[in-house]
């Protein structure tokens, strides 16, 4: 990896105020990563590829990342970052809405990491937990959204994303297959990690 691009790559993006993950949110996932090693890594949510360049340092060898960027101008950005960074083997960029590219995926992950579009995060869950190795982790960024998810807020243009970030934090602690924290890092950060039978298609059909 090359880190005088990847410095390039953040400030750029700081500059620009386009959304990447916080230095703190980063450190928790890192030892998440650097504990699993991880063979196949789900990011719903490239941005300008920041997170998924810094992932890759953690993978196992040979290790790949799947990430998916809706916007069409920043999943080429993101590509381009990706190849000054020399990672561009290690990461591979489903540019689309991860609504209508996440029914299609079969591969099974170690790590999925979700920041992508607030109100989706229930359906991005549901996709997860069909996706997700037995032993993997799904984490979840900005789940307390400014503060809003733990707070009485329930009126503005955010309310949707506020209740379905309520709705995906209650089902991820309510679920005896996941083992769920909150963490008060970044925006929020909720860590879940599968227990022996989390997926959805492992549930008998009575």
């Amino acid at each position: 990896m090359n880190l005088e691009k990847l410095a390039e790559i953040k400030q750029k993006a700081l500059e620009q105020h386009i959304p990447i993950i916080m230095d703190d949110t980063l450190e928790v996932v890192a030892k998440i990563l650097l504990e699993k090693r991880p063979n196949r890594i789900l990011e719903i949510g490239t941005a300008v590829g920041y997170s998924a360049i810094c992932f890759s340092a953690y993978l196992n060898e040979n290790g790949k990342i799947d990430t998916i960027e809706r916007d069409e101008g920043r999943a080429r950005e993101a590509k381009e970052n990706i190849k000054k960074a020399e990672v561009e083997s290690k990461i591979n960029i489903y540019a689309g809405d991860a609504v209508e590219i996440l029914p299609t995926l079969q591969e099974k992950y170690d790590v999925i990491f979700i920041d992508a579009a607030k109100g989706k995060y229930p359906f991005f869950l549901k996709q997860a937990l069909r996706l997700i190795q037995k032993d993997g982790v799904i984490i979840a960024d900005n789940v307390l959204y400014k503060g809003y998810v733990m707070g009485d807020y329930n009126k503005h243009k955010q309310r949707t994303a506020v209740r379905n970030l309520r709705e995906y934090i209650a089902e991820v602690t309510n679920n005896t297959n996941l083992q769920t924290e909150i963490l008060e890092v970044g925006d929020g950060l909720a860590i879940s990690r599968c227990q022996l039978a989390c997926q959805f298609g492992d549930v008998p059909n009575n």
